[in-house]
């Protein structure tokens, strides 16, 4: 992918959630939550501290995440829907 993000920005995909319940029954589209879930696929250089010292990023490519419901900018690039955010949006690596 061409796209690099700048300063402590990552580029996430989200994972797609099963369109089946345990029980069988199949949720459509429009009942579905966004899932909180994804995969890094782009990481900036790091955010400067105060000195003007660059901070390295604690998620690397291919990392799992999990994020806040309403994280991130939703952007479409070479046909996938992906999710700009900062490094401060991320909740955890799984």
């Amino acid at each position: 992918m061409a796209f690099r993000p700048l300063g402590d920005r990552v580029l996430v995909k989200r994972v797609e959630e099963e369109a089946k319940t345990k029980g069988g029954i199949i949720i459509p589209d429009t009942a579905k939550e966004k899932p909180q879930e994804g995969e890094v696929k782009a990481v900036g250089p790091g955010a400067r501290d105060e000195t003007g010292k660059r901070v390295d990023m604690d998620v690397k490519v291919g990392d799992k995440i999990l994020f806040g419901k309403w994280s991130g900018t939703e952007v479409k690039l070479e046909g996938e829907d992906l999710i700009i955010m900062k490094e401060s949006d991320i909740l955890g690596v799984l």
